[in-house]
């Protein structure tokens, strides 16, 4: 057996360990199943030192299980995190031999990997979304910091551009993470290894100092530690008491922010006193009793005094600290915990549920997604937020091809990617470079995406672009640039039915516009002209539109004015100042027509309009619009007078009927209308609503008189109250 294959087997041997303490015979042959897999598939391939690569994805396992506190499953992606799984032949072996949910942290340990971050800030907020957003399973993170903490104790394999890329990582990720979760042995060792890398000289000062005074301060340490032990014997405690120095970076941190040099920092050392409680209901009154006495033996610092038994951190940390006054006058800081508290206090919460038999799926879920809070709250570490599991999860964070950062809602296209950039760039997209990979502009990005936009000279926005983009800036000037050019199409339209306004004799009038919009249910004029210049409405429609328009409704809106036609008429004089028209059945030659507007009889007082369109329209004296009319246009107005006929032609009117809702109403009118006056009736409709109905009815009458006699006739029915002529 050669160095390395001994190397090898005894890391192995170590891994094993840790599968027996946190798993049970299943997951010791899972781990064998994934070393078997990882040691034929790296075989042959060496680290920076020529070590063999499986060497360091052995390391990477177990600093997941013995210190992120992770279980075997864990264990096992840290063996296969180097494999291609986009490799098919890997992925079914891998889906084969274990559950789809190694498949899935492996994957989501590609993706993170492969960012591309070489122009983006690990302390923006975009990255930390980002780099949050990535991952569904939380153990992929976790993952990756177990492996850049080997990282950083291997520093002699990596180049400087790695360590730079490293440590930023290690100093605006995982510090953060490590902190919160109470892992803080990691974090101190981070801290050290991250300062040793960016204020070398500082970190060595520093700790050549501590060293120099370290056979001082353990006589003292002793001298400080002797009655406290006396006292807990005494009391019956069974304890035991260690002490450590503060970390280099905590050193310099209290130097730096109370601007003193290292000799005047005097807490530079720690005591702690572990309690091995008979009771865990005993633990807070245990604690407080040896806080009595060691305050008892030195006088306390009461604006020191840290409950955390009482009042837990976030990350489940328990301990009593105070700041007593020793020998000489010097301060020192007392940590008083039991034995479970300590644990947890090394190990984070992992421990602590481990501890109370409670690391189920939901529990370690919870513990899971604390690291999304630290994430999300950076600036905030140790305090309480709530849980916002779906915020990650509404954006996708894409790669400009230089390296950019960019944000945008989850389920945004290529298009809306590409009027994130620049207005011109999305008018003329045309497709993009995803990964290198041909898409359409309709293509929904994702995490991690590398994105080149491909442009086209004679690309324009279309109406089906605003159905699929998902950003709202991407939408509005979608719309913005169609409007421009329906206004530049609907200018067209303007211009041609001016000319034909000016062909047919008509005079541009909002009026005459307003029909147009009215008649073709249109939200504007651009509308019209914008059909009009695209054909999509036949400009014969639209003359037929306007002269019924004009001979129903005669006013000049608009209306080009010109000197009445002349017609030919059948007059007299009367008092030869007054031209009287004289209509009725037996005149001819007299181009005339009954308004619409009113629709008069034989026998109506009535008035001739004469229309710009050439011959007169007759309305009755109360038509709605003889008042407008004859204030108006005077000088348009004729006196109308029927000529009797013998021959009697029957004209169409409308009546409406109100009144009580009696028993067989109906019938009783009907029977009114149609009987001696032998009226013929085109249509009738009665609604009622309570006790009153309505009726409308339409009739055939030979003129006024007949009309007058049939009224005069309906009104006798019972329950009939009110008859108004609609026509």
């Amino acid at each position: 057996m050669t160095d390395e294959d001994r190397l090898v087997s005894e890391k192995l041997e170590r891994l094993f360990e840790w599968t027996d303490i946190k798993g049970d015979a299943a997951s010791h042959f899972l781990i064998q199943k994934a070393f078997d897999m990882a040691f034929k598939a790296y075989d042959g391939q060496k680290m920076a030192d020529g070590s063999p690569l499986i060497l360091h994805h052995l390391d990477v396992a177990v600093i997941a299980m013995k210190e992120v506190n992770l279980g075997p499953t864990s264990a096992v992606c840290a063996l296969l995190h180097s494999m291609d799984v986009k490799d098919p032949l890997i992925r079914k072996e891998i889906l084969k031999k274990f559950d789809r949910n190694v498949l899935d942290i492996i994957e989501g340990f590609m993706k993170i990997s492969a960012l591309q971050t070489e122009r983006v800030s690990f302390q923006s907020d975009t990255f930390r979304n980002m780099f949050l957003s990535l991952v569904d399973d939380i153990r992929v993170i976790l993952i990756r910091m177990a492996h850049r903490l080997h990282d950083v104790r291997t520093p002699e394999q990596l180049t400087r551009k790695q360590k730079n890329k490293f440590f930023n990582e290690i100093k605006y990720i995982y510090i953060p993470i490590a902190h919160r979760l109470g892992l803080y042995n990691i974090k101190s060792e981070m801290e050290n290894d991250l300062m040793l890398f960016e204020h070398p000289e500082i970190y060595s000062t520093i700790t050549n100092k501590i060293q120099a005074t370290k056979s001082k301060r353990e006589v003292y340490i002793n001298d400080f530690i002797q009655p406290i032990e006396h006292e807990l014997h005494a009391a019956g405690f069974d304890f035991e008491i260690k002490w450590r120095t503060k970390s280099v970076p905590s050193i310099w941190a209290k130097m730096k922010r109370q601007n003193v040099e290292f000799e005047q920092i005097y807490d530079i050392f720690a005591v702690r006193i572990i309690i091995k409680s008979k009771s865990s209901k005993k633990e807070k009154e245990d604690c407080w009793m040896v806080y009595s006495i060691v305050t008892n033996i030195y006088q306390p610092n009461p604006k020191r005094l840290r409950d955390w038994i009482s009042t837990p951190k976030a990350s489940g940390y328990e301990s009593l600290h105070t700041t007593v006054m020793g020998p000489n006058k010097k301060w020192v800081e007392v940590q008083i915990r039991t034995v479970r508290m300590d644990e947890v206090a090394e190990k984070g919460q992992a421990a602590h549920w481990a501890y109370k038999g409670l690391m189920k799926s939901k529990v370690m879920d919870d513990w899971m997604l604390q690291v999304r809070d630290v994430l999300e709250h950076p600036e905030s570490i140790g305090a309480e937020y709530a849980y916002q599991s779906q915020k990650s999860k509404e954006y996708v964070f894409i790669f400009t091809p230089l390296g950019d950062l960019k944000r945008l809602p989850a389920g945004a296209t290529v298009l809306d990617f590409a009027y994130d950039i620049h207005t011109n760039i999305g008018n003329q997209c045309s497709g993009a470079r995803v990964n290198k990979k041909l898409v359409p502009i309709r293509y929904v990005l994702k995490n991690g995406d590398r994105v080149e936009v491909i442009t086209a000279k004679n690309q324009k926005p279309k109406a089906d672009w605003v159905s699929f983009v998902n950003t709202t800036k991407a939408r509005n000037h979608i719309k913005r640039q169609l409007k421009e050019a329906k206004y530049k199409e609907a200018e067209e339209g303007k211009e041609l039915l001016l000319r034909k306004f000016k062909n047919w004799k008509l005079k541009s009038s909002d009026d005459l516009i307003n029909v147009l919009v009215k008649h073709f249910k249109m939200d504007s004029a651009v509308d019209l002209y914008y059909l009009l210049a695209t054909d999509k409405i036949d400009l014969t429609l639209v003359k037929s539109i306007l002269h019924d328009y004009l001979e129903e409704k005669p006013e000049d809106a608009g209306i080009q004015e010109k000197e009445p036609q002349k017609v030919s008429r059948q007059a007299e004089k009367s008092g030869g100042e007054e031209d009287i028209l004289y209509i009725g059945n037996h005149v001819k030659n007299i181009n005339y027509r009954f308004a619409k507007c009113c629709n008069p009889i034989p026998g109506d007082a009535v008035f001739g309009f004469v229309t710009t369109l050439g011959g007169i329209s007759i309305h009755r004296r109360n038509c709605p619009n003889a008042k407008r009319l004859s204030e108006r246009y005077p000088y348009r107005i004729v006196e109308v007078k029927w000529v009797g006929s013998d021959e009697k032609p029957f004209y169409r009117v409308g009546l409406k009927i109100n009144g009580c809702d009696e028993l067989g109403i109906v019938e009783a009118v009907t029977k009114a209308i149609t009987g001696d006056l032998r009226v013929n009736m085109r249509s009738i409709n009665f609604t009622t609503k309570g006790k009153k109905f309505e009726g409308r009815v339409s009739l055939m009458i030979r003129n006024h008189e007949h009309l007058d006699q049939l009224i005069h006739k309906i009104k006798l029915v019972k329950g009939v109250e009110r008859i108004t002529r609609t026509k």
